[in-house]
């Protein structure tokens, strides 16, 4: 006797993190599922919107948060050992000035998970202003009295590692389609079924999970207005927002006095904003930075609702950076380096999208208003690093195994907290810069 259920399957739509490592975690578990990728880029694309697309990315699991850090621990292994991964991620340490107590914070966090602390010391200012051949020395230390060092952070190369992974996952049997989602394609009681893209085409599944970034409450909100259900509405739990990140060309021999570079990061107080930071120089002798401003862009949608997202454009004007802006990241520069960087030209500008949280948690959850409809997205501007291991947790949730501490805290429906005092949280609106 057979069944009645049709064999799972699944469509994912976007191909930054979430998507590409869930595509690789479902094909590796489920060899003989039906699996489409979808996204509105290429991925052999040189330049793609995703905020996964990027020069290089930090690597770390120096977090307050006990849950983030052992996640990102069992991420780090990963980068470390598995030949997928292992090309791509450099371990040259972190540099983090804090002007709270949070180095102690984060050695306790590794002692509580039984994980071993060599590589990691707090170190007062003035000592760790000779490290690293005294590249910090000019940097800003208001209010710091010590240096969290852990030399078992580190960096990786974004888009080769994404490009790699979506390769991988489409070896093991991943379709992947570019095309940009019109819509939510739903059957006759509501379920939702797969998708159409702008250029009409139809994908179905049994499983459509939106891993759709910042894109993910415009194309909500875009449900609503066609079925007349706000239950699709994104509401309080996420907003699109925005970080600006720059490079600077380093010339051969400031390359290699920085080629012992740590990523450095710029704890700042709340009035000044997120953290702010540099990671060493690419291979093609390049200094990147992102700043400390993280905005929103709110928009009139059709629907007539006010909702924070991208620049309407194809390429989300990533390219089109505002003075004010440029200022933010020559701040960063100054608060990393002082006068020791006032030299470099930071030339090449890009603003980077994301989808934050009040809490700065994922959403790795069904979506309750249509069966058959996931969402695992928000990376909240600290996804990245859990590239190898996001996709695990997201197919956990998908097959009903997920841990329930992790159900709670990335449910679509949970308390979250009033964002007021937030650093990540964006206030200034795209068009006042």
């Amino acid at each position: 006797m057979t069944s009645s259920q049709p064999s799972p399957s699944y469509i994912i739509v976007g191909a930054g993190v979430f998507g590409t490592s869930t595509a690789l975690h479902l094909a590796t578990k489920f060899p003989d599922s039906s699996i489409t990728l979808i996204d509105r880029d290429a991925h052999t694309a040189q330049s793609r919107v995703a905020a996964s697309w990027d020069w290089n990315k930090v690597v770390r699991a120096d977090y307050r948060n006990l849950v983030y850090c052992r996640l990102a621990l069992e991420a780090q292994d990963v980068w470390r050992a598995d030949p997928l991964w292992r090309p791509f991620y450099r371990e040259t340490g972190i540099y983090w000035i804090s002007r709270t107590g949070f180095a102690r914070q984060v050695l306790d966090n590794y002692a509580r998970l039984g994980r071993a602390t060599d590589g990691m010391r707090i170190v007062p200012v003035e000592e760790a202003k000779r490290l690293y051949g005294g590249i910090f020395d000019g940097a800003d230390y208001t209010g710091v009295e010590n240096v969290l060092v852990n030399e078992t952070s580190g960096w990786a190369d974004a888009k080769g590692a994404l490009q790699a992974v979506t390769e991988k996952a489409v070896e093991k049997g991943v379709r992947f389609v570019a095309a940009e989602i019109e819509e939510l394609s739903f059957g006759e009681d509501g379920e939702c079924v797969g998708v159409l893209t702008k250029d009409g085409e139809i994908y179905t599944a049994t499983h459509t999970i939106l891993s759709t970034g910042a894109f993910t409450p415009k194309l909500l909100d875009r449900m609503s207005q066609k079925t007349g259900r706000d239950e699709f509405l994104a509401g309080d739990r996420m907003i699109a927002a925005g970080v600006t990140t720059g490079l600077a060309q380093l010339d051969d021999s400031t390359a290699e006095e920085f080629s012992g570079m740590p990523v450095g990061i710029q704890e700042n107080d709340p009035e000044r904003g997120a953290s702010n930071g540099a990671l060493p120089p690419t291979k093609d002798k390049k200094l990147k930075w992102w700043g400390q401003c993280i905005f929103k862009n709110t928009q009139t949608m059709p629907s007539g609702r006010q909702i924070s997202a991208p620049p309407a454009f194809t390429d989300y004007s990533q390219w089109t950076i505002p003075d004010t802006l440029v200022q933010d990241l020559e701040f960063a520069n100054k608060a990393t380096f002082g006068k020791r960087g006032e030299a470099w030209k930071v030339s090449e500008h890009r603003i980077c999208w994301d989808a934050v949280t009040p809490s700065e948690d994922f959403i790795i959850s069904p979506h309750p208003a249509s069966k058959g409809l996931y969402v695992a997205t928000c990376g909240s501007f600290h996804g990245w690093k859990f590239f190898p291991v996001i996709g695990e947790y997201v197919t956990r949730m998908l097959d009903g195994s997920l841990e329930s501490e992790l159900q709670r805290r990335w449910a679509w429906n949970r308390e979250r907290p009033d964002p007021t005092g937030n650093k990540v949280w964006p206030v200034k609106e795209l068009r006042d810069l």
